[in-house]
């Protein structure tokens, strides 16, 4: 015999759903590009009028560098409503990404992703232009 889920499960997918709209306020993406393996480490700046989410993935690169789905999976968030309040805290260098002291194909990746969230934290309002 198999269970089927209650209403109580949709009810919690709802709400989840909503937790999770209401904590990026709707945004779907982050402005940043990240990957579910991107590390992270803590900024020279503490985080101020976030959420309580935020403030601990803050906390928790404190502790030390963590990727991003390990901050999902800490925090019981979807990794999209991570990366989107971690996107946040690279804009108000709570958080950096810190360059791998590893050489190969993950430290050019890193770089490129931490030079990518410097340019943009700069220059909010460039734009790049091909050709």
């Amino acid at each position: 015999m198999t269970s089927r889920p209650g209403p109580d499960v949709a009810l919690d997918e709802t709400a989840s759903i909503e937790r999770m709209y209401a904590l990026t306020d709707g945004r779907t993406r982050p402005r940043h590009v990240l990957s579910m393996h991107t590390v992270l480490g803590p900024g020279p700046r503490s985080p101020r009028g976030v959420p309580d989410e935020s403030v601990r993935i803050v906390a928790l690169c404190r502790q030390r560098s963590r990727p991003l789905v390990e901050l999902a999976g800490t925090l019981g968030l979807h990794v999209t409503a991570v990366s989107v309040l971690v996107s946040d805290l690279i804009d108000a260098s709570a958080l950096v990404l810190p360059i791998p002291e590893t050489p190969g194909q993950a430290r050019d990746t890193q770089t490129l992703l931490a030079l990518s969230a410097a340019l943009r934290r700069r220059y909010p309002q460039a734009t790049a232009k091909a050709g």
